[in-house]
């Protein structure tokens, strides 16, 4: 009888020292002006014609990722395009700017629904960037447009067009 009781201390204390696994992500090749050193974001085109710059100061591994994104869009690989996007997002979650990212891309993968709740994440956290924020209505309007819901995208539209008429 003894014994069980030193074989629970036993086992407890082995629980306790063990650990679980780190994740491991491989390394950040830096390509482009990011190499250089430079730590805010270099000129390039964004995923989305017409879509704002990330935010300034993004972190130079934001930057290398998102060119990484970039290339892989031309190549015609949106998935691999998500994939970087989402492991930016675990660096900056609150990167409004690559939420919107992320959101395009998702309609490129036939993911209206997806894109649209992207797109609102990024609209939360944009703050005061009516330029954004437009840009993110119009994802959202052409993803309502592709779950046929033709009412939800005119709205969308609307409050994109009501955005850009109150910048200077």
């Amino acid at each position: 009888m003894k014994t069980l009781p030193l074989l629970l201390l036993v086992l407890t204390t082995l629980a306790a020292c063990t650990s679980t696994p780190r994740r491991y992500y491989p390394p950040v090749v830096e390509q482009g002006d990011a190499a250089a050193g430079r730590d805010e974001v270099p000129p390039g085109e964004p995923l989305e014609p017409g879509a704002s710059r990330p935010a300034p100061r993004a972190t130079r591994a934001v930057v290398a990722l998102l060119d990484q994104a970039r290339a892989q869009l031309r190549a015609g690989d949106p998935d691999a395009a998500a994939a970087v996007l989402e492991r930016a997002l675990r660096i900056e979650p609150r990167n409004p700017r690559l939420w919107s990212q992320l959101a395009w891309v998702r309609l490129r993968q036939d993911l209206p629904a997806q894109a649209e709740q992207m797109a609102l994440k990024s609209n939360a956290l944009a703050g005061g960037d009516a330029r954004l924020q437009a840009a993110n209505w119009r994802i959202i309007a052409k993803a309502r447009r592709l779950r046929n819901d033709a009412d939800g995208a005119v709205a969308a539209e609307r409050m994109a067009r009501d955005l850009e008429a109150r910048r200077p």
